[in-house]
């Protein structure tokens, strides 16, 4: 998935917004963690949600629980 990582900025860059794919991906673990009653995945995947529609670089913690999820 293509989430930008706090770990890859650089001073002065602005990571680009996650992709429209990775954010439906996100959107799908958040269903099912709601689902589930999964209250750490759900407010990790508010999160990144946030930070994509906010152009801000999502916390590497909480994309890798949403990349994790289903595994």
């Amino acid at each position: 998935m293509g989430f930008p990582l706090r770990g890859e900025q650089r001073l002065g860059h602005r990571e680009a917004p996650a992709d429209g794919a990775a954010v439906d991906a996100v959107w799908h673990v958040l269903e099912a963690a709601n689902e589930l009653g999964d209250e750490a995945a759900v407010a990790a995947c508010r999160r990144v949600i946030d930070s994509s529609l906010n152009g801000a670089v999502a916390d590497q913690a909480d994309v890798k629980l949403v990349t994790d999820y289903f595994r």
